[in-house]
């Protein structure tokens, strides 16, 4: 762990943002050299936060200006509640991060749930005459309903009962599910696991993980469009995934080069789970490094 949260709520500020307040990390606020660097935007996963990429953090800023913002309903950003989480919501957020940092194009880098949130924004992007992002590297996520392999957790709070499992979910049985998706040998230390309970609490976050999960039934409603996103779109692509994951791993990536194609770059990082950015950062660095420098 690079960042304790205190530290990382300290890199960022909050902006109101389509009438919630939201987290944002702009490294151009304590780095005014920045502004000569090109942007790279994060986007991270359900249920963590910017966090996730705590330990790439200051690697990626040798080179880029990062910009990252805590989804709504996660992290430090509001958690209303109730709420109809969505993604075309979560991406007018995202998007609205970009104008407030006055973003015109961006590299993306982005996980699991931010994915999809990503997947939209490239389905609105195809729409333009010209592409404001550079390039597109997505880590271990659902890009593909069919090979989402949600945990039993994630399907049950999922369902009618989810409001209820929420107000019954203890530290053990939310971090065992976590645990359980990460590499044999890649576990997360004690310190993120407690950062990332701290971090799903925060301001009542857990009776948000019920509404969020609406996503699974969002993925098989517009597969077609986000599906299409990766397939129409001109921008450079990357998957870099952990082959162990059991949600999304080497099953994914395999339906990825069978309906995207063989052309984009795509490193597959052998017992490495779902989470790579956190259990091999220095792999997931490099792998990042060498598609960013495939496309110079």
């Amino acid at each position: 762990m690079k960042y304790s949260l205190e530290a990382w709520r300290k890199l960022g500020h909050f902006a109101t943002l389509h009438g919630h307040q939201i987290f944002i990390i702009d490294t151009l606020r304590r780095d005014p050299a920045a502004s000569n660097k090109p942007v790279l935007l994060l986007v991270h996963g359900y249920p963590t936060s910017s966090w996730d990429f705590n330990l790439i953090l200051d690697e990626l800023c040798r080179d880029f200006r990062v910009v990252v913002p805590d989804l709504l309903g996660l992290g430090f950003s509001a958690k209303p509640h109730p709420h109809g989480y969505n993604m075309a919501e979560q991406a007018n957020i995202v998007e609205a991060t970009l104008a407030h940092c006055d973003v015109q194009e961006c590299h993306v880098l982005a996980h699991d749930y931010g994915d999809t949130v990503v997947q939209e924004m490239l389905a609105r992007d195809n729409a333009q005459p010209q592409s404001r992002y550079l390039s597109v590297a997505l880590l271990n996520g659902g890009l593909f309903p069919e090979t989402h392999l949600a945990r039993p957790m994630q399907k049950l709070m999922a369902g009618p009962l989810g409001p209820l499992l929420a107000r019954l979910t203890t530290r053990g049985k939310l971090l065992a599910t976590f645990c359980s998706v990460f590499g044999r040998h890649t576990q997360p230390s004690e310190a993120e696991l407690e950062a990332v309970w701290q971090l799903v609490n925060h301001d009542q976050g857990l009776r948000c993980l019920p509404p969020l999960l609406g996503y699974i039934r969002e993925r098989r409603q517009y597969r077609s469009r986000w599906v299409g996103a990766l397939t129409d779109t001109s921008v450079p692509l990357a998957v870099i995934n952990g082959s162990a994951d059991p949600v999304s791993g080497a099953h994914m990536v395999a339906r990825f080069r069978e309906l995207v194609g063989e052309q984009h770059f795509v490193r597959e990082l052998a017992d490495i789970g779902h989470y790579p950015h956190m259990e091999a950062p220095a792999a997931t660095l490099s792998a990042w490094q060498d598609f960013i420098a495939h496309l110079s």
